[in-house]
């Protein structure tokens, strides 16, 4: 029998998990569901019937749902498929208040419910490497860690007016720390839980967003090692790093060319390196491990929503630890 799947949301992101929906199980049954109810014109690719509301999915056995609509739905998108017994899996983040994100919680931990949430980065295999090589403590006793992401925002929809999508609108979940919270993410799946103890949000004058385009933070691990991340919309050419020092040696981790290396007293070593493997796999490689997974089992790789929780959590005591500074506020 074939199966059913039900993707909430008509956005470029919704659109990928269709296409890798038809990609992984071609004789599959994807419903495409309208996040606003409003009727989108053209066709919608990798879709055989469009819903206009969540709740019209209950009665059609569905195997496994998405939820891609804009963060600040989430919550009751969610809850409703979650209720309904479906498997259900959140684009990241779980949602952008911490009320919602608890009621996801709440909800997911009822029995027998399936829930998991989006952080793809979990899956390139150079994060994978990562996380065992950090459990091996293969640089000692870390000291210091620093994450930096910056992607220059208009080039990441170039067919779209940057001012006019999710990442650039507040109402929508915009803003850099939860556009790029795959980094607070992957630190505390690979490092450990992280204790804010400063953050400084800015606005810059180069993009005139009503949301911070650049972000920066200083935390402590559990063993009281210092992490520093930043988060950027403007660096013109993609950059996304980690580097780990430690008593023993340094990590240098490239995401974008999806390759680590070592260094210590002995020189310099090339860990693992693949620039050109295909990235969509993530988001296979997330798909096929969400359907196949136990009930509420996590795997080695998804992302649960209690970890997606702390994510919300330590976002939410990041922006209430200071005001958005824009560039002539400083």
């Amino acid at each position: 029998m074939s199966k059913k799947f039900a993707v909430v949301g008509l956005g470029s992101i919704a659109e990928r998990h269709r296409r890798n929906i038809r990609l992984l199980w071609p004789d599959s049954k994807i419903y495409a569901v309208s996040s606003s109810g409003r009727v989108p014109q053209g066709e919608i690719a990798n879709c055989d019937e469009l819903l206009d509301s969540v709740e019209s999915l209950t009665a059609k056995s569905i195997d496994m749902a998405i939820v891609a609509s804009p963060a600040p739905f989430h919550a009751p998108h969610a809850v409703a498929l979650i209720q309904a017994g479906i498997p259900t899996l959140i684009e990241k983040p779980l949602s952008t208040n911490l009320e919602d994100a608890n009621a996801i919680l709440q909800c997911a931990a009822m029995p027998n419910n399936k829930v998991a949430v989006g952080y793809c980065l979990r899956f390139l295999p150079s994060a994978l490497l990562m996380k065992t090589l950090i459990k091996d403590r293969k640089v000692g006793q870390i000291v210091n860690v620093f994450i930096e992401v910056g992607q220059y925002l208009p080039d990441w929809r170039p067919t779209k007016n940057y001012r006019d999508t999710v990442s650039a609108k507040a109402e929508l979940g915009g803003g850099a720390l939860f556009e790029l919270s795959h980094e607070f993410d992957y630190c505390q799946w690979i490092f450990g839980e992280l204790s804010l103890k400063h953050a400084y949000l800015r606005s810059s004058s180069q993009l005139q967003l009503d949301v911070e385009d650049i972000v920066d933070v200083v935390a402590t691990l559990p063993d009281g090692a210092l992490v520093n991340i930043h988060l950027d919309f403007l660096q013109k050419k993609a950059y996304r790093n980690c580097r780990v020092v430690g008593s023993h040696g340094v990590l240098n981790w490239d995401l974008i060319h999806n390759s680590v290396s070592y260094c210590d007293g002995n020189g310099d070593e090339t860990i693992y390196s693949e620039a050109h493997w295909d990235k969509n796999q993530m988001y296979t490689a997330m798909l096929s491990q969400f359907v196949t997974a136990p009930t509420n089992q996590a795997s080695s790789a998804i992302c649960t929503p209690a970890e997606a929780f702390n994510t919300v959590h330590l976002i939410d005591s990041i922006k209430n630890s200071c005001a958005v500074l824009s560039d002539n506020q400083k």
